[in-house]
């Protein structure tokens, strides 16, 4: 009778403290949305910008989401959480996280010869005997360099995807006597030895990661991120896309502001995704909960861990970079003096960002469909974000 009675007690008592801790985790947020809102239209009006969304997340729940301003000025849309629009270089972390589940998979390694993952060969010219990684392409110190104007004049398309296959631009553009190779693809540096951000080599990583999976990048992705997380509004191509769900794109230039054409790239995997504020929110909740969210598992917890390490200390980082400046996660980046975690995006007509604080309780992101011409960092996107970052971070204590 006295076991029976202890092992009642035991169980009770487990049982309190199990929803005690629930209580804990499930702790509500009150967002004053009279104040965001004032705030969210300040900034708006004096940054000109066509439209703007963004969510926060806090112990890896979303708390808020709202957008302002439109989606297509001209038909009055109005821009919503749920807009869709391509973000840039945020489509690194879906990269990212597709590379590392293969990477967990034992199916890739970070520090393996990419040359054992590729049909062709990328050598460096000016460091022919050096091996180039994974983990050198995730943390931008590969020697692979987006040859300016080139990279950039050759691989956007107006209004279409781009008709050149990833792997065969790659080739051209990687290998002695393609059509694309220049000496100046890279640079006078060993691999893992000069810091400089590169988009082609996210393009490659991507490349890798469908040589491996078997499937395009937009497949994997959907099959192990998307779908899993209820990403329904999030494509890689134009083409996949709804595009009355899209948002226009704008450009303000001086004191004047005017639309642009979408358009499609030919390194899909460095930013092509498209999504919706409301899709990345999950994705970026998944990430700062150590790798699932509704019950959906994407990455091990170790594997997330992996990921979002710094991966530069001062006996081991490339020569030119400041470690009070920058440091570099697999696909995971610093900003702002390394006070924030996460990633950014800009390019033609948008702007994106998807940062947490350094302890990951608390997350922001923010989308505009408007780019201006100067970029400045006091313009009313940055400072729209400041505010919701501070206010999260307040929000948290």
């Amino acid at each position: 009778m006295q076991i029976r009675t202890l092992i009642f007690l035991f169980s009770f008592m487990l049982l309190t403290m199990t929803n005690l801790a629930g209580q804990q985790n499930s702790k509500q947020y009150t967002v004053n949305q009279h104040w965001i809102d004032s705030v969210a239209e300040r900034y708006l009006q004096q940054s000109k910008m066509a439209g703007v969304a963004g969510s926060i997340i806090i112990d890896g729940k979303i708390v808020w989401m709202k957008g302002y301003g439109y989606a297509d000025k001209a038909n009055k849309i109005p821009f919503t959480e749920n807009t869709v629009m391509n973000v840039a270089s945020i489509t690194k972390t879906l990269t990212g996280v597709c590379m590392m589940r293969l990477v967990e998979e034992k199916k890739l390694s970070l520090d393996a010869d990419i040359n054992t993952y590729l049909p062709f060969k990328v050598i460096n010219p000016y460091a022919p005997k050096e091996k180039i990684t994974l983990r050198m392409i995730a943390t931008h110190s590969s020697s692979l360099a987006d040859r300016d104007p080139f990279y950039g004049d050759s691989t956007y398309f107006t209004d279409k995807d781009s008709p050149e296959p990833l792997g065969d631009f790659l080739k051209e553009y990687f290998v002695p006597g393609g059509k694309h190779y220049s000496d100046s693809n890279f640079y006078k540096a060993k691999p893992g030895e000069y810091w400089e951000y590169s988009n082609i080599a996210a393009g490659l990583a991507g490349y890798i990661i469908e040589r491996i999976s078997g499937k395009k990048l937009s497949e994997y992705s959907q099959s192990i991120i998307q779908k899993p997380l209820g990403m329904k509004n999030s494509s890689w191509f134009l083409s996949e896309t709804d595009r009355a769900k899209h948002a226009k794109l704008y450009y303000n230039k001086r004191d004047s502001s005017f639309q642009i054409p979408l358009y499609g790239i030919t390194t899909y995997p460095d930013g092509g995704l498209r999504t919706s504020v409301s899709d990345l929110s999950q994705f970026f909740a998944m990430l700062l909960k150590k790798g699932t969210h509704n019950g959906k598992r994407i990455l091990q917890t170790a594997t997330i861990n992996d990921m979002q390490t710094l991966q530069f200390t001062a006996k081991n980082k490339p020569a030119n970079m400041n470690l009070a400046e920058k440091n570099e996660g697999i696909f995971w980046r610093t900003k702002n003096n390394v006070t924030l975690l996460g990633h950014g995006g800009r390019d033609h007509g948008v702007k994106t960002l998807m940062l947490t604080d350094l302890n990951k309780k608390v997350g922001v992101i923010l989308f505009t469909n408007t780019e201006d011409d100067d970029g400045k960092r006091t313009d009313g996107y940055y400072l729209l974000f400041d505010a919701l970052l501070k206010y999260a971070l307040q929000l948290k204590k």
